[in-house]
């Protein structure tokens, strides 16, 4: 948000580093954290924001458009995880992304620095996002380094305010931002490119053993085929 004295969440601040940042450019900010010791030592620094301890897979704790924007480093990935027997990692990001999106202003930005395991993790958490009512989509800076590289997801809750854009991912000239929606994928496969389909390696098979001079069985429309089963 680009007021004065705009509203910041902070989920998993831990000892309010990040929140220094807000404090400096003017702004408020709560944060959230589900370590005791964490927050005790952002109490002992004295940070100017409030801190709340907080388990962010049970829901965000505060009142619909109470944030202008939310800022989250390391965080989210851990909700893919299964920590305790009665932990489910569908309904936990369900349950935080919904409240989430309640408590942000329409229009309001959240981003994520996060550090998936895979890249079935990173679709488990923008799906969930989506189906909440988020649109966004991920920023990838320096993707061709093993160190420097950082994955962001850029969230919007509703129409962006004043036509804010996706931030543009840095080190590399090609455009490393991938927009994601709910649109679902139709299961139809592209061939890749010097990909050989099934006829065609059947028609090179057939070609190598004539040239052998074996016997071969006549081409025809039906050439490589799938059968469909039958009962």
């Amino acid at each position: 948000s680009s007021g004065i004295n705009a509203e910041y969440g902070d989920v998993g601040c831990g000892s309010g580093l990040s929140g220094e940042s807000i404090t400096e450019a003017g702004h408020y900010w709560v944060g959230m954290d589900i370590s005791p010791s964490m927050l005790d030592v952002a109490v002992e620094r004295e940070v100017e924001g409030d801190v709340v301890l907080s388990d962010i897979g049970q829901g965000v704790p505060f009142r619909a458009g109470t944030f202008d924007g939310v800022i989250s480093i390391s965080v989210l990935q851990w909700l893919c995880n299964a920590d305790k027997a009665h932990h489910n990692p569908f309904k936990r990001l369900k349950c935080f992304f919904t409240m989430l999106f309640s408590s942000m202003r329409s229009g309001g930005r959240a981003i994520f620095q996060v550090y998936p395991e895979s890249p079935k993790q990173m679709e488990l958490i923008t799906e969930q996002a989506t189906r909440c009512g988020f649109t966004g989509g991920v920023v990838v800076d320096y993707p061709n380094s093993t160190k420097a590289k950082k994955i962001f997801l850029c969230l919007f809750a509703g129409t962006p305010v004043n036509n804010i854009k996706m931030p543009q991912a840095l080190g590399n000239e090609d455009d490393n931002t991938v927009q994601y929606s709910s649109e679902r994928f139709t299961g139809k496969k592209r061939k890749r490119q010097g990909e050989v389909t099934r006829k065609e390696w059947i028609a090179n098979k057939k070609q190598k053993r004539r040239a052998q001079g074996k016997e071969v069985t006549a081409d025809s429309k039906f050439s490589g085929r799938k059968r469909k089963p039958k009962f």
